[in-house]
């Protein structure tokens, strides 16, 4: 008999988050922090309404880059088209200025409409073309965040404190719950970052009713996610007391299946979200507490907006948040960037719509490296290499350390087969 040495490989898992991807801007534009909308600087971000090719992007995302999950903001008022004008309060700061009025400074021009009510009908109009939207995220096959980007307000006034009734609140998530009641890869965002909440405990009790609301209506599995104080970010949601007060809210049952938190994370020098630079990863003093929580009362979060320029700075930062984000999937659920859609891939300072040029899309650099590339190991230590399309989704050929390998980034968890060589004997007789 002759004893030959052989070559094999060592398969390898690296775990991810579940779930990963893009805000897709457009029909959030003319909204303030302020809880006020300008309906007529609406944008919807399809073709079909000579907007931006937001399914294209979304098409492209999912299938040429693996990305699972669309974050689609809009307004209260546009999905009820309630935009009787009142005067508004100017100068206005607003976080990531170009959808709120898209003016590039970050400051308002104060000339928002409100609405008398927040009571009222979907409007079959407006949520028609948002449901344009919503269908052109499902088509992909990704996980598409119904996001209600009113800042926990109505025309400058908190819900359930001194603004709309919990039960304006709790009705509008019943209608938009009965649309997709049966659509299981539709998550439910409750609001968009509210800030300067007098009360959180009251805050949880508005959350309650919506939670509530959205179960009775049949959509009893989806994901619903519950947003805190101080715009939701991670860095403040344990000390302002957002985590513990959210953690009353329960399912009808009793039940907190399905209840994830939705924190965001900007991190540029004031968490604005507005400056082409980043100063920290917010490891240290956010995601690593936030996770130590998590795990402590089992429970789970969702970076639903977090982003930067495409700048060295940012990519070396952001990268390092994703990467963080995609080693603790046992507690973090994914991140979604900010943000494409309506967004000019050239002149806003957070884009991550892809450039296109005969039909073909070109991600940003805080895309291919962070977003897509801490899901490979090429946000940190590889490089990606060429695409190729089989049955089962886009591949990826890549380089971890000078060891080759190939993965399915649709998978949550990526099954990788590295380059190690090891010695082996085979007896042939």
């Amino acid at each position: 008999m002759l004893l030959l040495p052989f070559l094999t490989t060592i398969p390898a898992v690296v775990a991810v988050s579940s779930l990963a991807g893009v805000n897709i801007a457009g029909f959030d534009f003319g909204v303030e922090i302020t809880g006020t909308a300008n309906l007529k600087n609406a944008l919807a971000p399809l073709k079909e309404f000579m907007g931006p090719d937001g399914a294209g992007q979304m098409n492209h995302f999912a299938k040429d880059d693996g990305l699972n999950l669309f974050r689609l903001p809009v307004s209260w008022q546009f999905l009820i088209n309630n935009a009787e004008s009142v005067s508004v309060p100017s100068n206005t700061t607003a976080k990531r200025s170009l959808n709120l009025g898209r003016s590039m400074n970050g400051t308002s021009s104060g000339n928002g409409t409100q609405s008398a009510a927040a009571a009222g009908a979907l409007d079959a109009t407006n949520f028609g073309k948002y449901d344009a939207l919503v269908q052109a995220c499902l088509a992909t096959g990704a996980k598409c965040i119904i996001d209600i980007h009113n800042y926990a307000r109505f025309n400058n006034k908190i819900i359930g404190q001194g603004g709309p009734a919990d039960a304006e609140f709790a009705n509008l998530w019943s209608q938009i719950a009965t649309k997709y009641a049966k659509e299981s890869n539709v998550i439910f965002g409750l609001m968009n970052e509210p800030h300067d909440v007098p009360d959180l405990k009251i805050w949880a009790t508005t959350c309650q009713a919506a939670v509530t609301a959205i179960r009775k209506a049949g959509a009893t599995t989806q994901l619903i996610l519950l947003p805190g104080n101080n715009f939701t970010s991670v860095t403040t949601f344990i000390s302002n007391g957002s985590a513990g007060n959210l953690s009353t809210v329960t399912n009808p049952d009793g039940s907190l299946t399905g209840l994830i938190f939705d924190v965001h994370k900007y991190l540029d020098v004031d968490n604005s979200g507005t400056h082409l630079e980043c100063t920290t990863d917010h490891i240290a003093d956010g995601f690593q507490p936030l996770a130590t929580f998590l795990r402590a009362n089992n429970r789970t979060a969702i970076l639903s907006e977090t982003g930067g320029g495409n700048t060295t700075s940012c990519l070396t930062n952001l990268c390092a948040t994703l990467k963080f984000v995609n080693t603790n999937s046992d507690v973090y659920l994914g991140y979604a960037g900010w943000g494409a859609g309506g967004f000019s891939a050239t002149d806003y300072n957070l884009t991550e719509t892809p450039f296109t040029a005969n039909g073909t899309f070109t991600d940003q650099k805080i895309v291919s490296q962070c977003i897509v590339g801490t899901r490979s190991g090429a946000g940190s230590n590889g490089t990606l290499g060429n695409t190729s399309t089989g049955t089962d989704g886009p591949l990826k050929s890549f380089v971890i350390s000078g060891a080759t390998a190939t993965f399915d980034r649709s998978r949550s968890v990526l099954a990788v087969s590295v380059g190690v060589v090891c010695f082996g004997m085979v007896l042939i007789l």
